[in-house]
């Protein structure tokens, strides 16, 4: 599908490319020639990420830091920058979710999410924006969104609030810094199963209902993902800025908002549910 030099000219940094959809842009960017920078809190994931992507003849450095510190990420970058050079992508993938009734939420679980997704994604943005501009290299900024930022949706409030904050931010960045050639762009992925947060927002026992609220009867595959990610931080995408693309088999078009149909549940019914879905501490 892509020229295997595609990146070759590129340094890419991923937030929370340890795991799932953000470990399989990492790879693949990798396949077509960028060098990779991975940035979450886990060691061990972005250790072994790393070591992937030199099996493949790439450079590839690692920070663990946490997005919500501005003060964090921009040493962070500063660490991947000083082993790889300087960097001419960033992907904001590090996320956090639960699914919960709006009226049980804590302020700290609100806050919580807010301030990995929103703040998290701003912090990163800008410590990459200020160096391309000081540079006056351009560069390009892929932010990882959802189909309920512009729909809103039930049961994931913080969530919603926060992933449209970057929805706006990619929007309003991409007339700001077009004068500095700098492109902010962002997919909104439907379901696609990987290890941890699919299993989070996925109820056991309803896949097969859900694939059936979707036109093309499936799930996302994370290299379907992967390769639309390659495009958007191509120079093939050199004129798309401020733009979203969704991918998710006509989901949201079909089902409108992502969680509105557990309102069908009775309340405690489904209050139960959720509630066997949180992870174990420890």
């Amino acid at each position: 599908m892509y020229a295997a030099d595609l990146l070759a000219d590129q340094t890419i940094l991923v937030t929370g490319g340890g795991s799932g959809l953000g470990k399989a842009m990492v790879l693949r960017f990798a396949e077509l020639g960028a060098n990779i920078g991975v940035l979450g809190r886990r060691t061990a994931p972005l250790e072994a990420t790393c070591a992937e992507v030199r099996a493949m003849g790439r450079k590839a450095a690692w920070a663990s830091t946490d997005v919500r510190d501005a003060d964090a990420v921009d040493a962070a970058f500063t660490q991947i920058e000083d082993e790889l050079g300087p960097l001419t992508g960033l992907v904001n993938n590090a996320a956090g979710n639960f699914l919960a009734p709006s009226e049980d939420l804590s302020a700290r679980a609100f806050d919580a999410v807010v301030r990995i997704v929103l703040h998290g994604s701003f912090h990163c943005t800008q410590a990459f924006g200020k160096r391309c501009i000081a540079r006056g290299t351009g560069g390009s900024v892929l932010s990882i969104t959802t189909t309920y930022a512009w729909m809103g949706s039930a049961f994931v409030l913080p969530s919603a609030c926060a992933k449209s904050g970057v929805h706006v931010m990619t929007r309003s960045l991409a007339v700001e810094w077009a004068t500095y050639g700098i492109r902010l762009n962002s997919i909104a992925p439907g379901p696609f199963p990987t290890e941890g947060a699919f299993s989070r927002l996925m109820p056991k026992g309803i896949e097969e209902e859900a694939k059936k609220g979707i036109p093309l009867q499936r799930f996302g595959e994370p290299p379907e993902l992967a390769n639309l990610a390659v495009y958007l931080m191509s120079p093939g995408a050199a004129y798309v800025t401020g733009e979203n693309v969704t991918i998710d088999g006509g989901e949201w078009l079909k089902k409108g908002q992502e969680f509105s149909s557990f309102t069908d549940y009775p309340r405690d019914q489904l209050k139960q549910m959720l509630s066997s879905m949180k992870p174990k501490k420890g």
